[in-house]
């Protein structure tokens, strides 16, 4: 954990935890959005779409958005009828968002000790989350416990490209490329090594299914994006 300078070289550790995930992501909070859409290359929109198709809301039902950051997707989701609840741990993010996105009602929470009852929503999801959560057994249990029975979950997140060409270029520019980038459209540059480790240190496609199988999910399938940059998973409770 760096801490030369509070305001800009503030970063998490691959350790997790929860205070410097949270006081991260605060960091990043105003300029999150434009730099996820540069540092994708645009990609970005289009596993946002694939992601909502893959959860299908549609009006009456309850969906909680984890790891909501600025609501960007919680926002895509509610168009839809349905009600969402974004929730993330950041509350420089629910900031922003709640600035944005002013009709939604956005709620601080702990992927770990979520506040809301046994099989209250009729989907969760979370994208790009999960992998910064201090225990990913944890939070996926307690995002079953919160799930009605034969209610779904869909976790977008960063995953292992399948041509072992583009991964070792991929490699490359996740390591490399990213964190300069960052540095001409982020707020906190050096929070994009760590994100750059994470995306490094997370499981594949098949590791993170059998998580969710560890989990209690069933049914779990998995769809790649971009050549396996992205994966989304889908389960049923």
């Amino acid at each position: 954990m760096a801490r030369a300078n509070q305001k800009t070289d503030y970063r998490a550790t691959l350790a997790k935890r929860r205070q410097d995930v949270a006081t991260m992501f605060d960091g990043v909070a105003t300029r999150y959005d434009l730099a996820n859409d540069v540092l994708s290359l645009g990609q970005v929109r289009l596993w946002r779409e694939a992601t909502r198709k893959a959860l299908a809301p549609r009006p009456g039902q309850l969906i909680l958005d984890l790891a909501a950051g600025t609501g960007t997707s919680s926002h895509s989701f509610a168009a839809s009828g349905a009600t969402v609840v974004p929730t993330d741990l950041s509350l420089g993010m629910l900031r922003v968002g709640k600035d944005r996105y002013p009709e939604l009602g956005f709620v601080a929470g702990d992927a770990l000790a979520l506040p809301y009852a046994d099989a209250s929503f009729d989907a969760v999801t979370a994208s790009y989350g999960l992998r910064n959560m201090e225990d990913t057994i944890g939070a996926l249990t307690e995002l079953r416990r919160i799930t009605r029975p034969g209610g779904r979950i869909v976790i977008c997140e960063f995953s292992t490209p399948t041509w072992r060409p583009f991964a070792t270029l991929y490699k490359e520019y996740v390591m490399e490329a990213l964190p300069r980038m960052a540095t001409a459209v982020s707020s906190n540059p050096a929070a994009y090594v760590y994100l750059a480790e994470s995306i490094q240190a997370w499981p594949d496609q098949e590791q993170l299914a059998a998580l969710l199988v560890e989990a209690g999910w069933r049914d779990v399938q998995w769809e790649n994006l971009s050549g396996g940059i992205v994966a989304i998973h889908r389960a049923w409770a």
